[in-house]
């Protein structure tokens, strides 16, 4: 996938397109994605930098970078603390599109940006989507946007090409996730616990569950994200999902390097590494 990247395969595709084209290449090969998440900016956009192009070397298929917000409610603990020390060093929303132009000049890996509605909504929607898509923005997950409130930003996003990837919980209704599958982009991000992002040492036992029921709704990819933290949980949860989404262990990783800053690129790739290897390969195709 990376070396299909690198030869131009999927140049000229952007946002939506290209996740599209991603998702199909990994399903002819009877492969699944695998999707790590960043903080943009923790502990500084330049090691951000350096992180993307080392997750993508590594085999990472797309990769999700978090806007840093005040608020996080959806996070937990770690990834909590990663959006403050990204703060704290001034990461702003222009300045991680700023970067996403940088990793541009080096790497077509499909690019979703995380983050909330206000920050979005203090930018200017259309200037986001305009600016976003001039970047090299694929797709953003905003975490705390009902489908409900999504037309507007859906309105903007669609002309530029840019996909707004919605996340679905176990607690939804089967009447709700045929709404939220109607106006999905991309792919969908399912979450497989009720609670915030973080390590749990059991796999969450409503994920495979989540996923049968959004199955009856939709064709699209399905990512499954929320309490995967090692390796070993990747072969099961990659078998019924489309793409299994990994950021508080990776965080976890940035933040125990930050005193010994040589080490920190290499740990992440190499946490990355085992996570893309446990990959299942040839799986029977759905």
């Amino acid at each position: 996938m990376v070396e299909e990247m690198k030869k131009g395969t999927y140049k000229a595709l952007r946002g939506t397109q290209k996740i599209e084209a991603t998702f199909e290449a990994l399903r002819k090969k009877g492969s699944k994605a695998f999707i790590p998440y960043i903080t943009a900016g923790d502990p500084d956009i330049a090691t951000t930098k350096e992180l993307v192009l080392a997750l993508e070397n590594e085999g990472a298929h797309i990769i999700e970078l978090g806007v840093p917000f005040s608020d996080p409610v959806a996070d937990g603990p770690i990834i909590q603390e990663a959006t403050a020390r990204s703060l704290a060093a001034g990461t702003t929303l222009a300045s991680v599109l700023d970067l996403v132009k940088q990793v541009r000049q080096e790497s077509e890996i499909p690019l979703i940006l995380m983050t909330y509605y206000n920050l979005l909504l203090a930018y200017g929607l259309e200037e986001f989507a305009r600016d976003g898509a001039k970047a090299g923005v694929d797709g953003v997950i905003i975490a705390d946007l009902p489908v409900e409130e999504g037309d507007e930003l859906r309105e903007v996003l669609d002309p530029q090409g840019l996909a707004l990837v919605p996340l679905v919980a176990p607690t939804s209704t089967q009447e709700r996730l045929q709404r939220i599958a109607e106006h999905a982009r991309g792919f969908i991000y399912c979450v497989s616990l009720t609670g915030v992002t973080g390590e749990r040492q059991e796999l969450p036992p409503d994920g495979e569950k989540l996923l049968q029921r959004m199955r009856e709704v939709t064709d699209l990819p399905l990512a499954l994200g929320f309490g995967i933290s090692k390796a070993e949980q990747i072969p099961y949860m990659a078998e019924k999902a489309d793409a299994v989404i990994v950021g508080s262990a990776i965080v976890k990783v940035i933040a125990q390097n930050l005193n010994e800053r040589e080490k920190l690129v290499p740990q992440v790739a190499s946490l990355v590494r085992q996570m893309v290897q446990a990959l299942p390969q040839k799986l029977t195709i759905k």
